[in-house]
């Protein structure tokens, strides 16, 4: 197989390039995802329905355990948080993944060939329990990385929303006071944390282990995702490779992996739901606490029905098809084997 002649640096660039190019493509998408996920029902601030008042929060959304479109809930929330935090806001966070999303990304793609090559005998094709193997060992590999990285990205990514319902709030219980009239004073607005800050709070309050809460979560999720991902994308880019081609076009290995991605993204959903929620240290107002995994899913199931393991499905599916699809197309490709030879070779 001609991808197990690549070096190992070359598939740590290959993965970074990915993932810095996925990242800055589909971030606001995912701040929508994360923000959707951790309101829970009365409490809502986005909704499937655009609101005709200039300020498009000015009450929290009725109670309900249905779930409108999803489609309109993320439309919903995107235009509240530029109105209210600017261009930038759907960038919250963003930062932090882009730091770390080159050696996540790097240590799942590598990770996975490594063990497909361990697997491998005498270069003949894995069976799909191997497959689903390799997948497993990428996915436990990963969430070194990725769980302090999600730890970081979602207190970033929600503190516009909680910011935003505790403003609703203020408003509600100042026309309350004045018998309906407008209120004159809007709440001060919190200030909100940097990466920097958080880290350095939690390893002061918690240790090492204050960036590693939900890791338990984390790979529930991240181990299946891979599981059902990486068996998937190597079925499907193979049915598209010519025969007498060594490797599948770019547009197969891109839409292999838009279509497994997607696929194993819906499939792990509510795994990610728990994750999301156990990871959030601010909490809005009434909104639950959670003690585990368990008590989690458990709260979610009685509160806001099945649906809710559903929350942010939508984004994340059009969150990571892009993603990986760009990352397989940069692996594939070799753009880091093309660098790393000129590097090598000066008279190129």
């Amino acid at each position: 197989m001609a991808d197990k002649q690549i070096s190992l640096p070359a598939k740590l660039i290959n993965g970074g390039i990915a993932g810095l190019i996925g990242v800055t493509c589909v971030f606001p998408i995912d701040l929508a995802k994360t923000r959707l996920q951790n309101q829970q029902n009365g409490q809502r601030v986005y909704t499937s329905i655009p609101r005709q008042s200039r300020d498009p929060g000015l009450r929290l959304a009725p109670a309900g355990p249905g779930s409108p479109c999803p489609l309109g809930h993320r439309s919903d929330c995107l235009i509240k948080t530029v109105r209210s935090e600017g261009y930038f806001g759907m960038y919250r966070g963003a930062a932090v993944n882009l730091t770390l999303v080159t050696p996540e990304k790097a240590i799942k793609l590598a990770a996975n060939d490594f063990f497909r090559h361990q697997l491998s005998k005498d270069g003949q094709k894995l069976t799909l329990l191997k497959e689903m193997l390799a997948g497993c060992g990428a996915g436990t590999c990963q969430v070194i990385v990725t769980t302090p990285m999600e730890m970081l990205k979602i207190q970033l990514q929600d503190a516009g929303r909680i910011a935003a319902q505790r403003k609703i709030l203020a408003a509600q219980g100042q026309l309350s006071a004045q018998g309906g009239a407008q209120p004159s004073v809007e709440a001060p607005a919190a200030p909100r944390p940097t990466a920097t800050q958080l880290t350095r709070d939690l390893l002061r309050s918690r240790g090492i282990a204050g960036l590693y809460k939900g890791l338990g979560a984390t790979l529930l999720r991240d181990v299946p995702f891979s599981v059902v991902y990486f068996p998937l994308f190597a079925n499907l880019n193979q049915l598209g490779r010519p025969a007498s081609e060594e490797k599948s076009p770019f547009y197969v290995s891109f839409l292999a992996g838009c279509v497994a991605g997607s696929a194993a993204a819906v499939a792990v959903n509510p795994c990610d739901v728990v994750k999301t929620r156990l990871q959030s240290l601010q909490r809005g107002v009434n909104e639950d606490t959670y003690s585990g995994i368990l008590d989690c899913a458990r709260k979610i199931l009685r509160h806001e029905g099945p649906s809710a393991f559903l929350k942010g499905a939508y984004c994340r599916a059009l969150v990571i098809a892009p993603l990986f699809g760009i990352a397989q197309v940069v692996y594939f490709l070799g753009i880091a084997e093309s660098l790393l030879g000129l590097l090598q070779d000066p008279q190129a």
